[in-house]
């Protein structure tokens, strides 16, 4: 029998007329390490504020280790750590001075779950005596990961940690979250970069308010049906466009310096070659490719609209 740590079951957020969330069901098993991945506006920080208890959801439950989002908040905050998504800490305080507090608040102390934060501290640590605000973004985001962790949480919720952090700081993040994952702690962690929903157990990717597709990013990436190819020419920015008109054609976008273009049914290096130089382009590269996550999702989106 499988054991959930957070089972959220068709909860709605409105504000006014417009709908954050709609019928959002998910659950999240026990030490596992849950992505939901999507753009700003897709609702995903609704949800986080909903779970730890910031939020009253306009219908439907949820729970956190068991305990109800609406009855049991006090239960669900001492048993939760979260990282919002925009750096919350004491900008006038030192880094000590930070954990020092928040170990305070949880009735704790930094000594007493040092063995959890010690990867992490070990790296801010020279820093200990600095004010916050005057921290690096990747020693931000290691200040305000070590204060969710100060009372040993068994549930860790993080906010698009890694938004705006340079790709090494975002690496060694990651890296820290496989490590609280083998201490026991279950994580969800949102973000709107595609290549991070890869690093994650199961993922939800989500849209205006609602999901598009939950399942692990292995099993997502096999369900993408189409033939998928990978197009640049000289005249890059045209080349989307023209491609939308060539038979069979279901989506051209850019994917970095190449466009990915997806087709009804398999075609000829031949005949996309002919059917573009005859719209006046040249060196023309084509190939077929295996779809990744991204693919996927412009692919939901698709079908959506």
């Amino acid at each position: 029998m499988e054991v959930f740590s957070i089972i959220a079951d068709q909860i709605s957020k409105s504000y006014g007329d417009v709908k954050a969330i709609e019928n959002i069901s998910f659950s999240v098993k026990k030490d596992e390490l849950y992505g939901l991945i999507g753009p700003d506006g897709s609702g995903k920080t609704t949800i986080f504020r909903i779970l730890t208890t910031l939020l009253l959801p306009k219908a439907g439950k949820a729970t956190v280790e068991g305990f109800d989002v609406v009855k049991d908040f006090k239960e669900i905050r001492k048993i939760s750590g979260y990282m919002p998504g925009r750096f919350s800490l004491y900008h006038d305080l030192s880094v000590e001075e930070n954990l020092q507090f928040y170990a305070t608040i949880f009735c704790t102390t930094i000594q007493e779950n040092y063995d959890l934060i010690k990867d992490i501290y070990v790296q801010i640590e020279p820093f200990k005596n600095r004010k916050a605000g005057k921290l690096s973004g990747g020693m931000k985001q290691k200040l305000a990961l070590s204060c969710a962790l100060i009372h040993k949480p068994k549930v860790l919720f993080l906010d698009e940690p890694t938004t705006g952090v340079d790709a090494v700081s975002r690496k060694e993040f990651w890296e820290m979250l496989k490590n609280l994952q083998q201490k026991g702690i279950t994580i969800i962690v949102s973000t709107p970069y595609m290549d991070e929903a890869a690093l994650c157990d199961k993922v939800a990717l989500m849209q205006k308010g609602k999901i598009l597709s939950i399942d692990t990013p292995e099993k997502i990436v096999q369900q993408y049906e189409y033939p998928l190819y990978q197009v640049t020419s000289d005249n890059m920015y045209e080349l989307p466009g023209i491609l939308n008109n060539f038979s069979g054609s279901i989506s051209a976008h850019r994917f970095g310096d190449s466009i990915h273009f997806a087709t009804r049914q398999e075609i000829k290096h031949d005949d996309i070659h002919e059917f573009l130089a005859d719209k006046g382009h040249q060196q023309i590269e084509f190939k077929k490719i295996t779809p990744d996550i991204e693919d996927c999702f412009m692919a939901l989106m698709k079908n959506e609209n």
